[in-house]
């Protein structure tokens, strides 16, 4: 099993209101795709993936109108 880690942001939407929520914690998973699918399993989402230069998978997501990233690094 790999580790990560992993830095959640929650993006605020409001225009007047551009903080972020960060959480940042190491996951144990052989693959982050399932990981965002288990955890939002049984919820309406989109995501997009990106694999950035550096090896790191960035996830955007939108559920329940809230826009969150997830940003794993493998450790």
């Amino acid at each position: 099993m790999k580790e990560y880690e992993a830095i959640r942001e929650i993006i605020n939407q409001c225009p007047m209101n551009h903080s972020r929520d960060q959480l940042i914690e190491e996951i144990s998973c052989e693959d982050p795709e399932e990981y965002i699918r288990e955890k939002f399993r049984g919820k309406e989402f989109t995501y997009d993936k990106t694999v950035m230069k550096d090896g790191s998978i960035v996830f955007e997501i939108m559920t329940a109108g809230i826009h969150q990233r997830y940003t794993f690094t493998e450790i």
